[in-house]
C-alpha cells in the first residue's frame, strides 16, 4: 500500500476527530455539510415545503440531500461541475459551473418548465475555490464566487426571498456584505457550529429581498 502523505494524514486524523464527520458517518448522510445547513436552518427558518430553490456548489450532495428531506411541494436545482447525489424527483442536477451561459440557460429552462415565473424563493451557496495556498489568490476566487452568487440572486430570486453564501473572510468582504444589506430587509453573518473552527468560512444570511440592488455586490 502506498505510505500517505503527511497532509493526508492530517486529513485523515482530522476527520476521526471531528463530530460531525462522525455524525454524518452515523446517520447516514452524504457529508458533514448537512450539519452546517441544518444549523442554519434551524436558526433562521429558510427552508419552507414549499420553497423553490437554486442551490450553487452543490456536490456531493450534503446540502441536496438536507432540502429533499424538508420539501413537500417545492424544487431544488442543483447546480455543479461535479456528480451530485440527487435523492428525490423533487431535484433536478444541472452539471456545470455555475457563471456559464450553458448552465444558466439550463437553469431557466427548469425554472420556466414548472408553469410558475422563473424565481427561486431562496438561492444557496456553498461554492469554494480551489485553494493554492496563496491567501490573495484564494481571497479573490472565494469573492468571485460570493458575487456568483448575488449574480444569481439578482437573476431569479423573488422579492421577499433569501441568499444564503458561503464567505471567506478577507478583503472584498465588507463591500458585498455593504451591498447584502441595501438589498434585503435582514442580514447576518454566522459561523455554524458545524463550520471547522479552523476554516475562514462564514456564511451570510439574508432575507427579505427588495428586488433591486444586488447588482452592486461585483
Amino acid at each position: 500500500m502506498p505510505k500517505r502523505s503527511k497532509s493526508s494524514q492530517r486529513w485523515l486524523n482530522r476527520q476521526k476527530k471531528d463530530r460531525f464527520a462522525g455524525a454524518a458517518r452515523r446517520e447516514g448522510r452524504v457529508s458533514r455539510a448537512h450539519f452546517k445547513l441544518a444549523q442554519l436552518d434551524e436558526r433562521f427558518g429558510l427552508v419552507a415545503p414549499d420553497c423553490w430553490i437554486l442551490e450553487l456548489g452543490a456536490a456531493p450532495g450534503g446540502w441536496t440531500a438536507y432540502l429533499a428531506e424538508k420539501l413537500v411541494q417545492g424544487r431544488v436545482v442543483a447546480v455543479d461541475p461535479l456528480p451530485v447525489a440527487a435523492p428525490s424527483a423533487r431535484v433536478e442536477v444541472v452539471v456545470g459551473r455555475f457563471g456559464s451561459e450553458a448552465v444558466a440557460s439550463q437553469v431557466h429552462a427548469i425554472l420556466g418548465a414548472s408553469g410558475r415565473s422563473p424565481t427561486v424563493d431562496l438561492v444557496l451557496s456553498d461554492m469554494a475555490p480551489n485553494l493554492s495556498g496563496v491567501r490573495a489568490v484564494d481571497q479573490a476566487r472565494a469573492m468571485d464566487l460570493a458575487e456568483l452568487a448575488g449574480a444569481a440572486a439578482a437573476q431569479w430570486l423573488t422579492p421577499g426571498g433569501g441568499l444564503v453564501a458561503k464567505l471567506m473572510q478577507g478583503d472584498g468582504v465588507d463591500a458585498w456584505i455593504k451591498a447584502a444589506k441595501a438589498a434585503f430587509d435582514q442580514f447576518g453573518l454566522v459561523k455554524p457550529a458545524a463550520s471547522r473552527p479552523e476554516s475562514r468560512e462564514v456564511y451570510a444570511v439574508a432575507q427579505g429581498y427588495r428586488g433591486h440592488g444586488l447588482a452592486n455586490m461585483s
